[in-house]
């Protein structure tokens, strides 16, 4: 068949250019030696191997990544303050986060698709300086539904870097390296969410408003613009894997291919479990801490202003742990037990959700106990962000990795994140009523929003559930993937 026939296998379509036999014909009637691989060289290159343009490129990412979670929970620091300023009640308050994470998830797939077939460094330069600019207007907006519109076009610009970024990664490192700098990539999530509790609050507090707050990070931001647009390294997708006979395929192609890959659809449905915790947790506990230490000491007429600080920490902490962690373990069993990734995502959701329980219940007992079970419960759940993101990455094709990162993010915030800040705050709201019998106190707001985060707590379990049926695919959808990248193909469909 001519070199520049389409070949299709199953749901993957491979155009493959000019490919001239690997093996010449032997004339010899010797035996050919059995090769043997050394397990050193099987691990692939190691961190002395990155070049310095490389070490720049991850550099980059992880800024825009840390500043990313900055802006993102910046409000969450200083929600009571927004809540006041424009006299709304928690549905409203959620609604602030949901607004943001729906456009966020529903230009994602736009921009992944993109991300595979143009320059990422441009797609991520202009989105970058899109939730910049919008951050940086949306804080001179007094009146709510102008306020709420440009959050949400906060999440247009934020989601043009969210896909496409991890893809970049893929294309300059590979194996061990790969991991590790996913994990560094993904360690910039907690940390910077934490920093953005503690910005939001340390700098309305400095400035005695809280519009300053949303002025931080797009100065920030249009650093990381210059940065993109003329530092950042834009490899050939495929390069670190030699993936050079994979072209992109059509849209409804990809999709198809990515609806029959179970891996992919398994670890996406345990991801959107976390993102569904992460997200009614990170908006939601500084208000349960301070409403719980309130009830500590009744009557008392402290006001709590440092948990926002507190709660802060305690995130960057987890993250610090966390998701090294993670991704420490899973490269130092990944040799001896091929099934490590989704039973270490597993373990962490399983583990989480009681200690999230324990962190619920304590916080009108005691402050210390619940910032600990916060923090272990965080450290847990955290496990999983670099080792979901490596097993997209060894289960999709190069060409589509983009559009399987925009398609997840869609999947993951429309039933995650996207919808858990405002249904707590719907569930808390209904739950005062039927509590406090039309007479609000601090006890009945306080159990109203505890009661309605116990839900994380159960969507945590279903999460792991989720990643164990994920662990029986696995093997088999990694496997396609590094056949079609040697160009094996066999008579298998390749997804």
């Amino acid at each position: 068949m001519p070199a520049q026939d389409l070949e299709k296998q199953g749901a993957h379509v491979l155009k493959v250019l000019n490919m001239k036999p690997i093996v010449s014909s032997n004339n010899s009637h010797e035996e050919l030696m059995p090769h043997t691989v050394d397990p050193a060289e099987d691990e692939g290159p190691t961190l002395k191997d990155v070049t310095r343009r490389e070490w720049i490129s991850i550099f980059i990412l992880c800024f825009v990544n840390l500043i990313n979670y900055m802006d993102r929970f910046t409000l969450a620091g200083i929600l009571d303050d927004v809540k006041k300023e424009f006299g709304i009640g928690d549905s409203e308050g959620g609604l602030l986060q949901t607004s943001f994470v729906l456009s966020y998830m529903v230009f994602a797939p736009l921009f992944g698709y993109l991300g595979d077939r143009y320059s990422r460094r441009y797609i991520m330069t202009g989105g970058v300086l899109l939730w910049s600019l919008t951050t940086l207007v949306g804080s001179f907006m007094d009146h709510f539904p102008m306020f709420i519109m440009f959050r949400a076009l906060v999440g247009i610009g934020e989601a043009s870097y969210s896909t496409i970024a991890p893809t970049i990664i893929s294309d300059l490192f590979i194996k061990n390296v790969r991991s590790k700098m996913l994990a560094l990539f993904y360690f910039a999530i907690p940390v910077g969410s934490g920093l953005g509790y503690i910005v939001g609050a340390e700098t309305s507090k400095a400035f005695g408003a809280w519009q300053w707050a949303l002025r931080v990070t797009p100065g920030l931001g249009l650093l990381a613009v210059l940065l993109i647009f003329f530092v950042l390294q834009d490899p050939e997708r495929g390069q670190s894997e030699d993936s050079g006979h994979l072209q992109a395929g059509t849209l409804k192609e990809d999709l198809k291919a990515l609806m029959q890959n179970g891996s992919f659809i398994l670890s996406s449905l345990g991801f959107t479990c976390v993102a569904f915790v992460a997200g009614a947790l990170a908006w939601w506990g500084p208000t349960l801490l301070t409403l719980g230490m309130a009830l500590q000491n009744p009557g008392s007429d402290e006001k709590h202003d440092d948990v926002p600080f507190m709660f802060g920490t305690v995130a960057m902490v987890a993250g610090v742990i966390g998701v090294p962690l993670g991704s420490f373990l899973a490269q130092r069993w990944r040799p001896m037990y091929d099934r490590i990734d989704p039973h270490l995502c597993a373990a962490g959701l399983m583990i989480s959700a009681p200690v999230v329980f324990l962190a619920l219940v304590t916080a009108p007992v005691s402050g210390n106990w619940c910032y600990f079970f916060v923090c272990v419960g965080m450290v847990s759940m955290n496990m999983t962000w670099s080792i979901v993101a490596d097993i997209l990455l060894y289960v999709v094709l190069p060409t589509r990795r983009s559009t399987a990162e925009g398609l997840q993010m869609l999947v993951s915030h429309a039933l995650g994140d996207a919808g858990s800040p405002y249904l707590i705050g719907v569930v808390s709201d209904v739950l005062k009523i039927k509590l406090g019998n039309g007479t609000p106190d601090a006890s009945t707001d306080f159990h109203s929003l505890q009661y309605a985060l116990f839900i994380t707590c159960f969507v945590e379990v279903l999460g792991g559930v989720f990643f164990l049926i994920n662990a029986f695919y696995i093997v088999k959808d990694k496997k396609k993937v590094e056949k079609a990248l040697k160009g094996d193909y066999g008579h298998a469909k390749i997804v």
